[in-house]
């Protein structure tokens, strides 16, 4: 019997319409899918694809045994999803041999910062696997501010949210563009790491980008709290002719 592939596919930003060509036809063809989501939730990656799937697709939910519940430095944080990544892979593999293809839906990109990635480096010596890339969420969020991310030589750092303040200090205040992601409850933290490296009123924060519900301010315009989906832009002032 054939072993069936199982394909990490980028959805992009978050509109059917930022899809590649393939990642459109491996997902209407699709027999079985698989996505992740945090428990109790729809999942948004799989509100991306609604309308889109054969009535007989089989699908198979992928819920996180934890998000945020534990702190990221605590061992238990990484015990967990490393058990919950293996059973994944148990379960698609099991597929994979029973000579079904499988659609892993991926936001973004999942190469970049994406859940797709943990099962990739677990699958890859043991089923095939293909990747297709996507549009990541920091292209559409600085489409949306309407004005070029990097000019001549810029270098673009991409910084998480999550890091200590004193990294992102640091990092800010050394590259010419930037890009942090995972904001959500560190949004004070990234505030005061602007403020001391002179770059607040430099920097816009996009949520929802590509979304029905994006928004486009400066950070100085922010509240105290952001959405999951929210990316901060400071835009590069390079060499130009």
């Amino acid at each position: 019997m054939t072993t069936g592939t199982i394909y990490g596919v980028g959805l992009g930003p978050g509109c059917q319409d930022l899809m590649s060509v393939r990642a459109d036809r491996l997902i209407r063809q699709a027999t079985h899918i698989a996505y992740f989501r945090k428990r109790g939730r729809r999942g948004h990656a799989r509100g991306i694809v609604e309308g889109m799937l054969n009535r007989q697709v089989i699908e198979l939910a992928m819920e996180y045994p934890v998000t945020t519940e534990i702190p990221f430095e605590d061992p238990r944080y990484n015990q967990c999803l490393a058990k919950f990544y293996a059973d994944c892979v148990a379960q698609l593999s099991e597929i994979s041999a029973a000579g079904e293809d499988v659609v892993v839906l991926c936001e973004g990109d999942p190469f970049f910062y994406g859940s797709f990635m943990h099962l990739y480096q677990r699958l890859r010596d043991k089923v095939p696997v293909a990747v297709v890339p996507g549009i990541t969420g920091m292209s559409a969020a600085w489409t949306a501010t309407r004005q070029p991310m990097t000019w001549g030589d810029d270098v673009m750092t991409v910084l998480m949210g999550t890091l200590p303040e004193e990294a992102l200090v640091q990092r800010i205040a050394e590259t010419d563009a930037l890009v942090v992601m995972k904001i959500g409850r560190n949004l004070a933290k990234l505030r005061r790491a602007l403020q001391r490296a002179g770059r607040e009123d430099q920097a816009w924060l996009v949520e929802y980008a590509a979304m029905a519900e994006e928004r486009v301010m400066p950070f100085s315009e922010a509240g105290d709290s952001a959405p999951y989906f929210s990316i901060l832009l400071i835009h590069g002032n390079g060499r130009r002719p």
